[in-house]
Protein backbone atom coordinates (compact mmCIF):
# COMPACT_ATOMS: atom_id res chain seq x y z
CA UNK A 1 0.00 0.00 0.00
CA UNK A 2 1.21 3.39 -0.44
CA UNK A 3 0.67 6.80 1.36
CA UNK A 4 -1.03 9.84 0.49
CA UNK A 5 2.50 11.72 0.84
CA UNK A 6 4.26 8.49 -1.76
CA UNK A 7 0.85 8.53 -3.96
CA UNK A 8 1.76 12.36 -4.57
CA UNK A 9 5.51 12.37 -4.54
CA UNK A 10 5.21 9.31 -7.48
CA UNK A 11 2.02 10.35 -8.97
CA UNK A 12 2.69 13.99 -10.23
CA UNK A 13 -0.11 14.95 -7.89
CA UNK A 14 -0.55 17.34 -4.99
CA UNK A 15 -1.80 15.66 -1.38
CA UNK A 16 -4.12 18.32 -1.44
CA UNK A 17 -4.82 17.77 -5.34
CA UNK A 18 -5.45 13.84 -4.20
CA UNK A 19 -7.80 14.88 -1.29
CA UNK A 20 -9.91 16.59 -3.84
CA UNK A 21 -10.11 13.94 -5.56
CA UNK A 22 -11.18 11.60 -3.21
CA UNK A 23 -14.38 13.47 -2.18
CA UNK A 24 -15.15 14.25 -5.82
CA UNK A 25 -14.88 10.52 -6.55
CA UNK A 26 -12.57 10.08 -9.27
CA UNK A 27 -9.47 8.51 -7.36
CA UNK A 28 -10.69 6.84 -3.81
CA UNK A 29 -7.93 5.71 -1.58
CA UNK A 30 -8.05 2.07 -1.25
CA UNK A 31 -8.32 2.14 2.42
CA UNK A 32 -8.76 5.08 4.88
CA UNK A 33 -7.99 4.31 7.82
CA UNK A 34 -11.09 4.77 10.53
CA UNK A 35 -9.36 6.43 13.77
CA UNK A 36 -6.48 8.75 11.96
CA UNK A 37 -7.70 9.36 8.95
CA UNK A 38 -4.92 8.14 6.75
CA UNK A 39 -5.17 7.36 2.94
CA UNK A 40 -3.78 4.39 1.39
CA UNK A 41 -3.62 3.62 -2.35
CA UNK A 42 -2.92 0.17 -4.20
CA UNK A 43 0.15 -0.09 -6.38
CA UNK A 44 -1.82 -0.33 -9.05
CA UNK A 45 -3.33 2.85 -8.46
CA UNK A 46 0.02 4.90 -9.18
CA UNK A 47 -1.10 4.58 -13.32
CA UNK A 48 -4.51 6.02 -12.93
CA UNK A 49 -2.96 9.19 -10.59
CA UNK A 50 -0.33 9.52 -13.19
CA UNK A 51 -3.07 9.29 -16.18
CA UNK A 52 -5.00 12.20 -13.78
CA UNK A 53 -2.32 14.54 -13.46
CA UNK A 54 -1.73 14.23 -17.29
CA UNK A 55 -5.67 14.92 -17.91
CA UNK A 56 -5.69 17.86 -15.29
CA UNK A 57 -2.58 19.61 -17.30
CA UNK A 58 -4.56 19.23 -20.45
CA UNK A 59 -7.58 21.01 -18.77
CA UNK A 60 -10.33 18.46 -19.08
CA UNK A 61 -12.99 18.46 -17.39
CA UNK A 62 -13.45 16.22 -13.92
CA UNK A 63 -17.02 14.66 -15.89
CA UNK A 64 -15.21 13.64 -18.78
CA UNK A 65 -11.74 12.23 -16.57
CA UNK A 66 -14.07 10.19 -14.47
CA UNK A 67 -15.32 7.95 -17.76
CA UNK A 68 -11.66 8.62 -19.03
CA UNK A 69 -10.37 6.33 -16.05
CA UNK A 70 -13.52 3.85 -16.25
CA UNK A 71 -12.49 3.35 -19.29
CA UNK A 72 -8.74 3.18 -18.78
CA UNK A 73 -9.33 0.51 -16.39
CA UNK A 74 -11.96 -1.37 -18.26
CA UNK A 75 -9.40 -1.70 -21.30
CA UNK A 76 -12.30 0.33 -23.24
CA UNK A 77 -9.92 1.70 -25.75
CA UNK A 78 -12.58 3.32 -28.23
CA UNK A 79 -14.06 5.50 -25.67
CA UNK A 80 -10.88 6.65 -24.31
CA UNK A 81 -9.54 7.10 -27.62
CA UNK A 82 -13.17 9.16 -28.26
CA UNK A 83 -12.80 11.55 -25.43
CA UNK A 84 -9.39 12.20 -26.27
CA UNK A 85 -9.85 13.47 -29.36
CA UNK A 86 -13.11 15.38 -28.53
CA UNK A 87 -11.60 17.14 -26.02
CA UNK A 88 -8.46 18.11 -28.12
CA UNK A 89 -11.15 19.69 -30.90
CA UNK A 90 -12.56 21.58 -28.14
CA UNK A 91 -9.58 22.84 -27.21
CA UNK A 92 -7.94 23.72 -31.27
CA UNK A 93 -11.63 25.16 -31.26
CA UNK A 94 -11.15 27.53 -28.07
CA UNK A 95 -7.82 28.00 -29.28
CA UNK A 96 -8.98 29.50 -32.85
CA UNK A 97 -11.54 31.52 -30.84
CA UNK A 98 -9.07 32.88 -28.51
CA UNK A 99 -6.54 33.85 -31.33
CA UNK A 100 -9.58 36.26 -32.78
CA UNK A 101 -10.75 38.02 -29.72
CA UNK A 102 -6.95 38.68 -29.29
CA UNK A 103 -6.61 40.19 -32.93
CA UNK A 104 -9.47 42.31 -32.44
CA UNK A 105 -8.26 43.51 -28.87
CA UNK A 106 -5.22 44.35 -30.20
CA UNK A 107 -6.41 46.36 -33.13
CA UNK A 108 -8.27 47.96 -30.22
CA UNK A 109 -5.44 48.94 -28.02
CA UNK A 110 -3.36 50.02 -30.87
CA UNK A 111 -6.11 52.75 -31.27
CA UNK A 112 -5.60 54.00 -27.19
CA UNK A 113 -2.33 56.28 -26.29
CA UNK A 114 -1.87 54.54 -23.40
CA UNK A 115 -3.73 50.99 -22.84
CA UNK A 116 -2.66 50.28 -19.22
CA UNK A 117 -0.96 52.86 -17.37
CA UNK A 118 -0.84 56.39 -17.31
CA UNK A 119 2.79 56.68 -17.11
CA UNK A 120 5.22 54.10 -19.00
CA UNK A 121 7.98 52.24 -17.48
CA UNK A 122 11.44 53.29 -18.97
CA UNK A 123 13.18 51.87 -21.26
CA UNK A 124 16.56 51.86 -23.22
CA UNK A 125 14.47 53.66 -26.12
CA UNK A 126 13.00 55.64 -24.00
CA UNK A 127 15.23 57.24 -21.55
CA UNK A 128 14.33 59.87 -18.71
CA UNK A 129 15.58 62.48 -16.75
CA UNK A 130 17.91 60.94 -13.84
CA UNK A 131 16.11 60.90 -10.62
CA UNK A 132 17.56 60.79 -7.44
CA UNK A 133 15.98 60.26 -4.13
CA UNK A 134 16.96 59.53 -0.37
CA UNK A 135 15.29 57.12 1.43
CA UNK A 136 14.85 56.22 5.28
CA UNK A 137 16.64 52.78 5.00
CA UNK A 138 14.42 51.02 7.53
CA UNK A 139 11.65 52.71 6.10
CA UNK A 140 12.04 51.21 2.84
CA UNK A 141 13.50 47.86 3.72
CA UNK A 142 9.92 47.75 5.83
CA UNK A 143 8.25 48.39 2.59
CA UNK A 144 10.12 45.82 0.20
CA UNK A 145 9.15 43.03 3.18
CA UNK A 146 5.56 44.15 2.91
CA UNK A 147 5.55 43.16 -0.67
CA UNK A 148 8.05 41.10 -1.89
CA UNK A 149 5.67 37.89 -0.87
CA UNK A 150 3.07 38.83 -3.66
CA UNK A 151 5.63 38.95 -6.65
CA UNK A 152 4.54 36.86 -9.74
CA UNK A 153 6.82 34.06 -10.82
CA UNK A 154 4.65 33.24 -13.83
CA UNK A 155 7.36 33.72 -17.15
CA UNK A 156 4.05 33.74 -18.91
CA UNK A 157 3.58 37.53 -17.12
CA UNK A 158 7.34 38.91 -17.23
CA UNK A 159 5.78 42.45 -16.47
CA UNK A 160 4.98 40.36 -12.97
CA UNK A 161 8.51 39.76 -11.69
CA UNK A 162 9.49 42.56 -9.75
CA UNK A 163 8.81 45.05 -7.77
CA UNK A 164 6.95 48.46 -9.19
CA UNK A 165 8.90 51.83 -7.81
CA UNK A 166 6.61 54.93 -8.06
CA UNK A 167 8.05 57.61 -7.21
CA UNK A 168 6.04 60.89 -6.87
CA UNK A 169 6.37 63.97 -4.82
CA UNK A 170 7.82 62.90 -1.17
CA UNK A 171 6.96 58.82 -1.54
CA UNK A 172 7.80 56.05 -3.06
CA UNK A 173 5.38 53.43 -3.24
CA UNK A 174 6.22 49.68 -3.78
CA UNK A 175 3.41 47.54 -5.80
CA UNK A 176 4.05 44.15 -6.44
CA UNK A 177 1.25 41.06 -7.47
CA UNK A 178 1.14 37.84 -9.24
CA UNK A 179 -2.69 38.18 -10.19
CA UNK A 180 -4.10 36.30 -7.33
CA UNK A 181 -2.34 39.08 -4.25
CA UNK A 182 -1.09 42.26 -4.69
CA UNK A 183 0.66 44.06 -2.13
CA UNK A 184 1.27 48.01 -1.71
CA UNK A 185 3.61 49.69 0.71
CA UNK A 186 4.81 53.47 1.11
CA UNK A 187 8.61 54.61 2.14
CA UNK A 188 9.47 58.25 2.25
CA UNK A 189 11.57 60.24 0.38
CA UNK A 190 13.53 63.57 0.42
CA UNK A 191 15.12 65.10 -2.77
CA UNK A 192 12.32 64.76 -5.25
CA UNK A 193 10.89 67.83 -7.02
CA UNK A 194 10.46 66.49 -10.44
CA UNK A 195 7.44 64.12 -12.41
CA UNK A 196 6.37 61.20 -11.41
CA UNK A 197 8.70 58.12 -11.82
CA UNK A 198 7.84 54.43 -12.27
CA UNK A 199 10.32 51.91 -13.14
CA UNK A 200 10.18 47.96 -12.62
CA UNK A 201 13.14 46.53 -10.43
CA UNK A 202 13.47 42.64 -11.26
CA UNK A 203 13.20 40.57 -8.34
CA UNK A 204 16.68 39.59 -8.03
CA UNK A 205 17.62 43.08 -8.11
CA UNK A 206 15.14 44.20 -5.79
CA UNK A 207 16.17 41.25 -3.04
CA UNK A 208 19.86 42.58 -3.62
CA UNK A 209 18.44 45.58 -2.64
CA UNK A 210 17.04 44.36 0.41
CA UNK A 211 20.34 42.86 1.40
CA UNK A 212 21.59 46.44 1.64
CA UNK A 213 19.04 47.98 3.92
CA UNK A 214 21.09 47.14 7.13
CA UNK A 215 22.49 49.79 9.24
CA UNK A 216 22.58 53.35 8.64
CA UNK A 217 19.61 55.73 8.42
CA UNK A 218 19.09 57.03 4.93
CA UNK A 219 19.80 55.23 1.54
CA UNK A 220 20.15 57.06 -1.96
CA UNK A 221 18.49 55.74 -4.97
CA UNK A 222 18.99 56.92 -8.46
CA UNK A 223 17.15 56.34 -11.59
CA UNK A 224 18.56 57.02 -15.16
CA UNK A 225 16.90 55.85 -17.68
CA UNK A 226 16.36 52.15 -17.93
CA UNK A 227 18.73 51.56 -14.80
CA UNK A 228 18.26 52.10 -11.17
CA UNK A 229 20.91 51.88 -8.27
CA UNK A 230 20.85 51.99 -4.81
CA UNK A 231 23.91 52.77 -2.67
CA UNK A 232 23.88 52.27 0.98
CA UNK A 233 27.13 53.90 2.26
CA UNK A 234 30.56 52.83 0.65
CA UNK A 235 28.08 49.56 -0.95
CA UNK A 236 25.63 49.82 -4.10
CA UNK A 237 23.54 47.30 -6.28
CA UNK A 238 22.97 48.38 -9.45
CA UNK A 239 20.73 46.87 -12.45
CA UNK A 240 18.91 47.47 -15.59
CA UNK A 241 14.65 47.47 -15.04
CA UNK A 242 11.77 45.58 -16.68
CA UNK A 243 10.90 46.89 -19.80
CA UNK A 244 7.13 45.82 -19.38
CA UNK A 245 3.90 47.70 -18.60
CA UNK A 246 2.57 47.30 -15.06
CA UNK A 247 -0.92 46.64 -14.31
CA UNK A 248 -2.32 49.94 -13.30
CA UNK A 249 -2.20 49.30 -9.81
CA UNK A 250 -4.55 52.82 -8.36
CA UNK A 251 -7.48 51.58 -10.14
CA UNK A 252 -7.17 47.91 -9.51
CA UNK A 253 -7.19 48.86 -5.32
CA UNK A 254 -9.88 51.75 -5.63
CA UNK A 255 -12.24 49.54 -3.92
CA UNK A 256 -15.82 50.28 -2.27
CA UNK A 257 -15.49 49.84 1.27
CA UNK A 258 -16.02 46.75 3.00
CA UNK A 259 -17.06 46.21 6.86
CA UNK A 260 -13.40 46.47 8.63
CA UNK A 261 -12.60 44.23 11.41
CA UNK A 262 -9.12 44.18 13.65
CA UNK A 263 -8.24 41.01 14.61
CA UNK A 264 -5.39 39.43 17.06
CA UNK A 265 -2.85 38.50 14.49
CA UNK A 266 -1.23 35.60 16.30
CA UNK A 267 -4.87 34.12 17.81
CA UNK A 268 -5.99 34.68 14.16
CA UNK A 269 -2.68 32.65 12.77
CA UNK A 270 -3.92 29.57 14.90
CA UNK A 271 -7.44 29.70 13.77
CA UNK A 272 -6.13 29.45 10.07
CA UNK A 273 -3.83 27.08 11.03
CA UNK A 274 -5.52 24.86 13.17
CA UNK A 275 -8.97 25.66 11.72
CA UNK A 276 -10.87 24.08 8.98
CA UNK A 277 -9.51 23.49 5.68
CA UNK A 278 -11.52 23.41 2.27
CA UNK A 279 -9.93 22.20 -0.89
CA UNK A 280 -11.34 23.56 -4.20
CA UNK A 281 -10.71 22.50 -7.31
CA UNK A 282 -8.50 25.19 -9.77
CA UNK A 283 -10.22 27.35 -12.18
CA UNK A 284 -7.05 27.17 -14.28
CA UNK A 285 -5.47 24.21 -16.08
CA UNK A 286 -2.33 24.75 -14.74
CA UNK A 287 -3.03 25.47 -11.07
CA UNK A 288 -3.57 22.83 -8.64
CA UNK A 289 -6.47 22.50 -6.42
CA UNK A 290 -6.35 24.78 -3.36
CA UNK A 291 -6.32 24.82 0.70
CA UNK A 292 -9.05 27.42 1.36
CA UNK A 293 -9.85 29.32 4.54
CA UNK A 294 -13.52 30.45 4.43
CA UNK A 295 -14.21 33.61 6.55
CA UNK A 296 -17.12 35.31 7.91
CA UNK A 297 -17.77 38.58 9.93
CA UNK A 298 -20.04 37.51 13.44
CA UNK A 299 -23.02 39.57 14.55
CA UNK A 300 -20.71 40.26 17.49
CA UNK A 301 -17.72 41.94 14.93
CA UNK A 302 -15.37 39.10 15.03
CA UNK A 303 -13.76 37.25 12.14
CA UNK A 304 -14.28 32.85 12.25
CA UNK A 305 -12.83 30.43 10.56
CA UNK A 306 -15.99 28.63 9.12
CA UNK A 307 -16.53 24.98 8.85
CA UNK A 308 -17.67 23.44 6.07
CA UNK A 309 -21.05 22.93 6.79
CA UNK A 310 -21.68 26.39 8.18
CA UNK A 311 -21.72 28.45 4.99
CA UNK A 312 -24.16 28.49 2.54
CA UNK A 313 -25.20 30.27 -0.83
CA UNK A 314 -27.62 32.68 0.94
CA UNK A 315 -25.06 33.60 3.63
CA UNK A 316 -23.34 37.11 1.91
CA UNK A 317 -20.42 37.53 4.63
CA UNK A 318 -18.73 34.02 3.60
CA UNK A 319 -15.35 34.81 2.16
CA UNK A 320 -13.21 31.75 0.56
CA UNK A 321 -9.68 33.01 0.32
CA UNK A 322 -6.19 30.86 -0.37
CA UNK A 323 -4.87 29.72 3.03
CA UNK A 324 -1.55 29.94 2.70
CA UNK A 325 -2.03 33.58 0.60
CA UNK A 326 -3.48 34.67 3.90
CA UNK A 327 -0.33 33.40 6.32
CA UNK A 328 1.88 35.09 4.03
CA UNK A 329 -0.21 38.34 4.44
CA UNK A 330 -0.20 38.05 8.09
CA UNK A 331 3.78 37.71 8.55
CA UNK A 332 3.92 40.50 5.79
CA UNK A 333 1.77 42.78 7.99
CA UNK A 334 4.23 42.56 10.76
CA UNK A 335 2.25 43.84 13.38
CA UNK A 336 0.76 42.32 16.44
CA UNK A 337 -2.99 43.54 15.09
CA UNK A 338 -4.51 44.26 11.75
CA UNK A 339 -7.62 45.06 9.97
CA UNK A 340 -9.13 42.60 7.66
CA UNK A 341 -11.90 44.44 5.24
CA UNK A 342 -14.47 42.21 4.09
CA UNK A 343 -16.71 43.09 1.15
CA UNK A 344 -18.75 41.06 -1.08
CA UNK A 345 -17.50 37.20 -1.84
CA UNK A 346 -16.74 38.30 -5.13
CA UNK A 347 -14.55 41.70 -3.40
CA UNK A 348 -10.97 41.14 -2.71
CA UNK A 349 -9.78 40.76 0.89
CA UNK A 350 -7.95 44.04 2.39
CA UNK A 351 -5.19 42.91 5.12
CA UNK A 352 -4.40 46.60 6.82
CA UNK A 353 -2.38 47.78 9.03
CA UNK A 354 -4.12 49.42 12.04
CA UNK A 355 -1.49 52.56 11.93
CA UNK A 356 -0.70 52.81 8.29
CA UNK A 357 -3.05 52.95 5.48
CA UNK A 358 -0.12 53.15 2.85
CA UNK A 359 0.64 49.67 3.87
CA UNK A 360 -2.29 46.64 2.99
CA UNK A 361 -2.34 43.61 0.83
CA UNK A 362 -4.95 42.20 -1.42
CA UNK A 363 -5.93 38.60 -2.19
CA UNK A 364 -9.00 37.53 -4.32
CA UNK A 365 -11.65 35.47 -3.69
CA UNK A 366 -12.39 32.10 -4.43
CA UNK A 367 -15.60 30.77 -5.58
CA UNK A 368 -16.99 28.53 -3.28
CA UNK A 369 -18.64 25.53 -4.67
CA UNK A 370 -22.21 24.68 -2.90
Amino acid sequence: MRSIGEMARDGGLSVSALRFYDRAGVLVPAWVDPVSGYRWYEPAQLEEARLLARLRRAAMPLADIRLVLAGWAGADTDLVRGLLEAHLRRLELGLSEARGEFSTLRALLDQRENPLTSLRTPTAAAAAAATRVSASTLELAAALDTVRFAAGSDPELPMLAGVLFDIEGDGIRLVATDRYRMAVARARIAGHDGPRTQVLVPLPLADAMRALLTGGERVQLAVDGDRVTLEAGDRQTAGQVLGHEFPDYRRLVNLPAGRRVRIDTESFRAALENGPVRTSEAGEADREPQDLSVLRVTEDGNVVVCDEGDHGADDRDNVGVNREYLLHALTAGARDELVLELGAPTAPLVIRRPDDEDAFSLLMPVRLEN
